[in-house]
């Protein structure tokens, strides 16, 4: 194997011999992009084009169409409810593997921004509110991608923590919580897993946005943190050419016109900026290239015989999604001793199954975070097939959450015809479903400048008779002809003040058709894009259908009469794209629609009831002490359906820890402000965020209302009894016993309690009540003891002192908490720092 320092010196040579042969203008244009994906390649020097991709849950590539299948992992809020590192690192291993199936070099990902408040629309792509649990998830993740040889931008560089006004908004943030909570994951990753790449968000913190950011970038990150990768913008927040350059901005996306580029080279020209400002950018692009093994003449940084092979992406999907199950309660039912769950697969006779989202999976966020699998399975097929074939298992809608016409599929064949202004046709593509998405590139044959129209055309054969629903979203003119009959034909603005969110949700127009089952219809929807010959690639919209609806309390009375005749009720709720996706912070808390009636009525049909929710991050549950269990499975991945049978029926243990706190209500939440005034938001709250806010308002008032569930808390299907804690100031030993009748696994937490959380002993510091300090996995047997080292990092008894400018170490004494939970600690430890 090569010497790391030799292959270290050998990349450094090559990129200076890059750097050499480049003139000015070939160097400002390597730093903005030349699309929306890909950075230019400079055959003469050997350098090949560098192509980026969306994450964090599957790689788009280029295209981000149904046409390049993707294999769809659980939400990063699923990811962290693992606690697991090592499954993190496994499955930046699996993604690294897409992106080269697929061409990609480097991973726009993870998002490792803080869940400052509940309402934060984007919470399902981050990972969780504590920072540790944040960083060393997103160490495991960055390092599994880049064993695969793909580079990573960790993301949002700094305090993209809520959507509401991103592009303009100033996150005030005090020097202290911007250490100790936003910046500390970045700081964890960039120290643990040398990450490749960041990228800066659109939003300002103090004054300067964050492409402009000298101190953060220049002095924190590469300066005091040591980062030697490249810095990209968000896409479009690089704002002007100077500045940026300055700031320590290195790359503008996406391309063509960007503030770098042919305006970076005039700036050198007029004397605003020197060459040599421009050349340390190009040496960490030239740096990105020869890892990721696009420049010629010195290897990349993993080897081919070195790469990860042969990972089974259904079969990881399927292992995340079970060990992130969280069981929020488990409790016994029908005169039994025992929790409600795992269910006897053997003894169920009729099972009835009752939700939309049992039936069309919600699996994924919307927004960036959005890949086209080639398969979902969904609650309702999981349960059937894992069932016994004499089990009766039958479907009831109940409530609909869902305010947007689905997709058109069933019934549906489809194809998308992209066509020139003068009728050519210059692709015909098979459609999987109603929703034609392209950015950054069309089918073959197809470029921005000659495409005019887009025909998706194809037949329908209603099953049912009466007044169907179609629905047509998009920015542009459309025009649907379903049969002989033009139905539709209109030009549709975009909506709102965020382009992302009025290109990825666009308004929907709804159209009734009447049809007669098993009639066969033509369908044509026709599409002129609003920008039309454009340079960028870009193309969103949907025909939506759906078969004419049951009147609500109809349907909900179905629901209540299903599960009054079934052995076991499982209500599946669900949260919608236009509830969680990026662009917009969610307005409330609550379950959209009329699920919370649905699940009281069927809980009062059967005692029998399981509810699965089926959310990114938290929603209210008025409900949950009336029904026996509750679990809780984010926005869990294709095989979403086959892991919740598997953890319903105990084949599996439900693995998973709350990564951050569920509040009963909104109105419960320390922090629930996402909106700015006056274009600023204050984080006024300082350090006392998630558990460390609610703890802080529990110690001070007794009568302060609770969390529904607590940080870190999680049901499994065995006991553990804590034996022993033994520690000391670097590292703490936990003994535990698996008391239980089977073989489990158990997240233990450290937390730290200081002696005297804001007194002379902390300088007059206040301090949290207790924090994460650190955490592992135990597994046993039944009856079988086993041990875990944790390692206590002396940042866990550091914080940041604003005064000086500099982490300060706390002296005094500390009590060391061993817990299954923030609220459920079972053994103590007394330590002294000095």
């Amino acid at each position: 194997m090569t010497d790391p320092n030799d292959r270290t010196a050998a990349v450094e040579q090559a990129v200076e011999r890059a750097l050499a042969a480049l003139d000015l203008d070939t160097k400002a244009r390597l730093l903005s992009g030349q699309d929306m994906w890909t950075l230019p390649a400079v055959p003469a020097i050997g350098l090949k084009a560098l192509v980026m991709s969306d994450g964090p849950i599957g790689v788009r590539g280029r295209h981000w169409s149904a046409e390049d299948p993707s294999v769809a992992l659980p939400s990063p809020t699923a990811l962290a409810a693992t606690w697991d590192p090592g499954l993190a690192r496994r499955a930046g291993q699996l993604l690294a593997q897409e992106a080269r199936r697929k061409g990609v070099h480097v991973l726009l990902a993870p998002t490792v921004n803080l869940h400052r408040s509940p309402l934060g629309g984007r919470h399902f792509e981050c990972y969780s509110e504590d920072p540790l649990l944040t960083g060393v998830i997103g160490a495991g993740y960055v390092t599994g991608v880049q064993e695969g040889g793909v580079g990573t931008t960790v993301k949002h560089f700094v305090g993209n923590d809520a959507e509401t006004d991103r592009f303009t908004v100033d996150n005030r943030i005090a020097d202290r919580p911007l250490r100790e909570l936003y910046l500390a994951p970045f700081e964890h990753i960039v120290r643990h897993a040398r990450p490749w790449g960041i990228m800066t968000a659109y939003n300002q913190v103090n004054g300067s946005t964050m492409t402009e950011h000298r101190p953060l970038v220049r002095e924190v990150l590469r300066g005091e943190w040591g980062f030697d990768g490249v810095n990209v913008s968000d896409w479009t927040a690089a704002r002007h050419t100077v500045r940026a350059l300055r700031g320590g901005l290195d790359v503008a996306m996406p391309g063509p016109r960007t503030v770098y580029g042919a305006p970076l080279a005039a700036a050198v020209r007029a004397g605003e900026v020197t060459e040599a400002e421009v050349d340390d950018a190009v040496r960490r692009v030239l740096r990105l290239a020869a890892r990721t093994g696009c420049l010629e003449g010195v290897p990349a940084a993993v080897g081919p015989d070195e790469v990860p092979r042969g990972i089974d992406g259904p079969a990881l999907a399927g292992e995340i999604a079970r060990r992130a199950c969280v069981l929020l309660r488990n409790e016994p039912a029908g005169g039994a001793r025992a929790g409600f769950l795992p269910l006897d697969a053997a003894a169920l006779r009729k099972v009835a199954v009752i939700g939309a989202a049992a039936r069309d999976a919600r699996v994924l966020g919307g927004g960036s975070a959005t890949v086209f699998p080639d398969r979902i399975v969904s609650p309702l097929e999981g349960l059937r097939a894992a069932l016994p074939r004499d089990a009766e298992v039958t479907f009831a809608l109940g409530a609909d959450p869902r305010t947007r016409v689905p997709r058109a599929r069933e019934g549906f064949t489809l194809r998308a015809r992209y066509l020139a202004a003068d009728g050519r046709l210059l692709a015909d593509t098979p459609q999987f479903d109603g929703k034609v998405h392209a950015v950054g590139s069309f089918p073959e044959g197809v470029t921005p400048h000659s495409l005019h129209t887009v025909e998706l055309t194809g037949t329908f054969t209603p099953q049912v008779t009466g007044d169907h629903t179609f629905a047509v979203s998009g920015t542009g003119a459309f025009h649907l002809t379903v049969g002989d009959a033009v139905v539709f034909d209109e030009h549709c603005a975009p909506v709102g003040s965020d382009p992302f969110e009025s290109f990825l949700n666009p308004v929907e127009r709804r159209i009734p058709v009447p049809l007669t089952a098993g009639e066969r219809v033509g369908v044509t929807l026709r599409h002129l894009p609003a920008g039309s010959g454009a340079a960028t690639a870009a193309l969103n919209f949907t025909l939506g259908h759906s078969e004419p609806q049951p009147d609500p309390d109809a349907a909900l009375e179905e629901a209540v009469r299903a599960a009054a005749a079934a052995d076991v009720a499982i209500v599946v709720v669900a949260t919608t794209d236009e509830v969680e996706s990026e662009g917009f912070d969610r307005r409330d808390l609550g379950l959209p629609g009329r699920q919370d009636e649905l699940v009281t009525r069927v809980a009062a049909a059967n005692p029998n009831t399981v509810v699965v929710v089926n959310a990114g991050s938290p929603v209210e549950l008025p409900w949950r002490e009336q029904v026996p269990a509750v679990l809780l499975t984010w926005f869990p991945g294709q095989e979403a359906g086959a892991a919740l049978a598997d953890v319903l029926l105990g084949t599996h243990e439900p693995g998973g820890r709350l990564p951050t706190t569920w509040p009963a209500r909104l109105e419960d939440a320390p922090v629930s402000g996402v909106t700015p005034t006056d274009g600023r938001l204050a984080y006024a709250e300082g350090v006392f965020i998630g558990y460390r806010a609610w703890q802080r308002h529990g110690d001070r008032s007794p009568s302060s209302p609770a969390p529904a569930y607590a940080f870190g808390h999680g049901l499994g299907y065995t006991d553990w009894e804590y034996e022993s804690l033994d520690t000391t100031p670097d590292s703490v030993r936990v003994r535990l016993r698996n008391t239980g009748r089977r073989t489990g696994r158990e997240v233990v937490q450290i937390y730290l309690a200081p002696r005297d959380s804001g007194g002379t002993a902390s300088g007059a510091v206040e301090r949290p009540a207790r924090w994460l300090a650190g955490f592992a996995s135990a597994e046993a047997g039944p009856g079988e003891s086993t041990e875990v080292e944790i390692p206590l990092p002396g940042r866990a008894f550091e914080v940041w002192e604003e005064r000086t400018g500099g982490w300060h170490r706390v002296r005094g004494d500390y009590t060391v908490e061993a817990a299954h939970s923030i609220t459920d600690r079972r053994l103590t430890a007394e330590v002294t720092i000095r």
